[in-house]
C-alpha cells in the first residue's frame, strides 16, 4: 500500500518545512494573542491596519497613565523569526514590546510584515518601509490613528528589532539615510542579536561548518534572489552605503554563545570605520544564546539588557529636555 504521508522538499527545522505539494508548515511562532490592557504594566494595546491592501497591521502600545496632551518618544519594533516565522502578535513579542513601552514610557509600534518563503526578502523590507511611511503620515497631527496623532513626539524616534528584525531595523536606517522620509529623523537604532552573515568567516565562525551551512541555507531560502552571502542585505559590512546610516546613535547587543555573535561585533567595528558620524555602543551578555531575553525575560542578563535599552532611549529624552530648556524659541510639543 502506497504511503499517503506528504513528501518533504525542504526541511528548515526548527523554523519550517516545505512539502513537495507546495505546502508550508511552520514549526514555531504560530500562536497569536489579541491586544489588551495589561494591569501589571498599565499598558494598553490595539491593532491598526497600515497596509489594508496587503492585509497588514501593527500593534500599538501606550502607557495608560499618559495624559491627554502628553507627548512621548516613539519606538518602532520589528520582530525576529528568521524572516519566516513569528508575528508582531505572538505572545512572546506582545509581552516583550508591552514591557518596553512600560519601562521606557514610550509609544511602541510593533510592525507585522509578510514572511518568506511565500513572500521572500525583500518583501519584509518593503512592508516595513510602508509601515514607516504610514507612521510619518501622522507628522502633521492628521494621520489615521489618534494615539499617534496625539501622543508621539517625533523628535524622539527609535527603531529596534531582534534577529531578522534587527536586520530590518538596520535596513530601514540605511533607507532613511539614502532616500529620506520627509519630516522624519531617526534618533537611535537598537539591534538585538542581529541576523547578519557573510561569505568569509569572521572570529570563531570558521570553527563551526555545520552552523555556517545552516545559516547559508536559511538565507537562500528566505531570499532566493540574493547575489550571495556578501549581499549588503545580509552583510552590511559589504555595503558602501553603511556610512549613510540614518541615525545619530546605535546600540548593538550580542550574546556570548550565539553563532551570530561575531557578526554583531564585526558590524560594530565596520560601522565605526565606515565614516558614519554617529555614536555606536555594544553590549555582550555572558553565557547566553540567541534570543535568550525572549525565552527568559526575567533573568538577570535579560533585565540588564532591558535596563540598557531603556537608558539608551531615556538618555536621548533627557538630552531633548535640556535642549528645550536651553532654546527658548523651540516649539513646545506638550
Amino acid at each position: 500500500m502506497a504511503s499517503t504521508m506528504p513528501e518533504i522538499a525542504i526541511d528548515a527545522s526548527p523554523f519550517l518545512r516545505i512539502y513537495k505539494d507546495g505546502r508550508v508548515e511552520r514549526l514555531m511562532g504560530t500562536d497569536n494573542v489579541p491586544p489588551s490592557f495589561d494591569p501589571k504594566t498599565n499598558v494598553e494595546s490595539k491593532d491598526v491596519p497600515y497596509s489594508p491592501e496587503s492585509n497588514l497591521s501593527a500593534r500599538l502600545f501606550i502607557p495608560k497613565d499618559t495624559s491627554p496632551v502628553e507627548k512621548l518618544p516613539l519606538l518602532v519594533y520589528f520582530h525576529g523569526g528568521a524572516f519566516c516565522v513569528d508575528t508582531a502578535f505572538s505572545p512572546t513579542y506582545h509581552d516583550y514590546v508591552n514591557t518596553l513601552a512600560a519601562e521606557a514610557k514610550v509609544i511602541a509600534i510593533s510592525v507585522d510584515y509578510r514572511k518568506a518563503p511565500e513572500h521572500p526578502v525583500p518583501v519584509a523590507y518593503d512592508d516595513s518601509w510602508t509601515a514607516l511611511k504610514w507612521i510619518a503620515s501622522h507628522l502633521d497631527g492628521n494621520g489615521p490613528e489618534d494615539w499617534v496623532n496625539r501622543h508621539v513626539d517625533f523628535r524622539k524616534f527609535f527603531l529596534a528589532g531582534d534577529s531578522a528584525g534587527a536586520n530590518i531595523a538596520h535596513r530601514m536606517g540605511i533607507k532613511i539615510g539614502q532616500d529620506q522620509l520627509e519630516g522624519v529623523s531617526i534618533t537611535g537604532i537598537i539591534l538585538v542579536h542581529p541576523f547578519f552573515w557573510g561569505r568569509n568567516p569572521v572570529g570563531a565562525e570558521i570553527n563551526d561548518l555545520s552552523e555556517r551551512r545552516k545559516i547559508r541555507g536559511l538565507w537562500r531560502l528566505v531570499c532566493p534572489t540574493t547575489n550571495g552571502y556578501d549581499d549588503p542585505w545580509i552583510n552590511p559590512g559589504n555595503d558602501p552605503n553603511l556610512k549613510n546610516l540614518g541615525c545619530t546613535r546605535l546600540l548593538v547587543f550580542v550574546a556570548e554563545m550565539d553563532v551570530l555573535r561575531h557578526r554583531g561585533w564585526y558590524y560594530y567595528e565596520e560601522l565605526k570605520k565606515s565614516g558614519w558620524r554617529g555614536e555606536v555602543e555594544i553590549m555582550e551578555s555572558s553565557g547566553e544564546d540567541h534570543g535568550f531575553h525572549l525565552l527568559n525575560p526575567t533573568s538577570e542578563n535579560a533585565m540588564a539588557m532591558l535596563k540598557r535599552i531603556v537608558s539608551f532611549m531615556i538618555q536621548e529624552r533627557d538630552k531633548f529636555i535640556k535642549d528645550d530648556d536651553d532654546r527658548t524659541s523651540f516649539t513646545n510639543y506638550s
